[in-house]
C-alpha cells in the first residue's frame, strides 16, 4: 500500500504532467486556428479547379494532355504517404497506416510508397514497398516544396515510369473528426460514365478565350499541384485538431488522478493522526490507572 510520501511524489508527477499537456494544448489550438483557415480557403479552390478541369476536359475533342492519359496496362504506383513527424495526437498516424495497409493488401498494384512525416513510416516500413522520405527545412512543407515533389513524380508519370500517383492523407472534417483518405491525383481522367453524364448536362458548346488547349495547358498542372498541396493543409489540419483533443483529454485525466490521489493521501493523513490519538489517549489512560 502506498505510504504519503509516495502520494506526495505522485501528485508532484502528475501536476508537472498537467503543466505539460495544458501547454501542448494550447500550443495546438493555436496552430490549428491557423491551418483551418489554411484549409477551408484552399480546399474550394482545388476542388472548384479540378471540377472544371473535368468538365472542359470532358467536351472538348480532340484534345490530350499528359496528366490525362490513362494506362491500365502500367501497374507500377506510386502512394505518397502524408502524416506527422511527432506523435502524441491520439489516433492520426495509427488510423492512416491502418487504411495504407488495409489499401495495399487488397489491391493488384504494385505500389511503392513515399513518405511526407515519419510516424507512418515507422508503423508500416516493414509492410510495404519504402521509397524516399521528404524532409522539409522549417518541419511543415511550403507549396514550393510540394510543388517539387509534384514536378518530380509528374514527371516519373509522363515518362512511364509509374502509371498512377495516389495520395494517402488524413481528410480535416473539424477540431474533433479526420477521415483517413486515399486518392488518385494521376491520371486526373473520368470514366465512360461520367463523361456522359456531363455532355448530358452540357448539351451545347462553350466559348473560350483563349481557345481549350492553352486553358487546359495551363490549368490541368495547375490543379493537380493545388490538390496535392490542398491534401497537404488536410493532414496539418487534422493533426492540430487530433493533438489538441489528444492533450485535452490528458488534461482532463491528470486533473482527476490528482483529485483521486489528494484524497487518498488525506486518509492516509487522517488515518495516521487518528492513531496517534488513539496511542495518547490509551497511554493516558494506562496512567490514570
Amino acid at each position: 500500500m502506498a505510504n504519503i510520501k509516495d502520494l506526495k511524489k505522485k501528485i508532484k508527477t502528475t501536476k508537472s504532467t498537467f503543466k505539460i499537456t495544458s501547454a501542448m494544448k494550447l500550443v495546438s489550438a493555436s496552430k490549428l486556428a491557423r491551418a483551418q483557415q489554411a484549409i477551408t480557403g484552399s480546399r474550394p479552390y482545388s476542388e472548384e479547379l479540378e471540377t472544371t478541369i473535368k468538365t472542359i476536359s470532358a467536351l472538348v475533342n480532340d484534345y490530350s494532355h499528359e496528366y490525362l492519359v490513362e494506362n491500365k496496362e502500367n501497374k507500377r504506383t506510386l502512394l505518397l504517404v502524408i502524416s506527422a513527424n511527432k506523435g502524441l495526437c491520439g489516433g492520426y498516424n495509427s488510423q492512416l497506416a491502418k487504411e495504407v495497409r488495409t489499401f495495399i493488401s487488397k489491391t493488384d498494384l504494385d505500389v511503392k510508397v513515399n513518405f511526407i512525416g515519419r510516424k507512418v513510416r515507422d508503423l508500416i516500413k516493414n509492410d510495404v514497398n519504402v521509397g524516399k522520405s521528404y524532409v522539409f527545412e522549417k518541419g511543415d512543407a511550403t507549396f514550393a516544396e510540394i510543388q517539387t515533389i509534384a514536378n518530380e513524380l509528374g514527371a516519373q508519370f509522363k515518362q512511364g515510369e509509374i502509371g498512377r500517383v495516389l495520395i494517402a492523407y488524413n481528410k480535416f472534417n473539424s477540431a474533433i473528426s479526420f477521415t483517413p483518405t486515399i486518392r488518385q491525383v494521376l491520371p486526373m481522367s473520368l470514366d465512360q460514365s461520367e463523361k456522359a453524364a456531363l455532355k448530358e448536362k452540357f448539351p451545347f458548346d462553350f466559348k473560350y478565350d483563349p481557345n481549350p488547349k492553352d486553358i487546359l495547358d495551363s490549368l490541368i498542372p495547375e490543379a493537380y499541384i493545388t490538390g496535392m498541396y490542398t491534401s497537404l493543409l488536410d493532414g496539418v489540419a487534422a493533426e492540430h485538431g487530433s493533438r489538441m483533443v489528444a492533450m485535452d483529454n490528458a488534461t482532463s485525466n491528470c486533473k482527476d488522478a490528482i483529485k483521486t490521489l489528494t484524497i487518498k493521501m488525506n486518509k492516509l493523513r487522517q488515518a495516521a493522526i487518528t492513531t496517534e490519538l488513539i496511542e495518547v489517549v490509551s497511554g493516558a489512560e494506562s496512567l490514570n490507572g
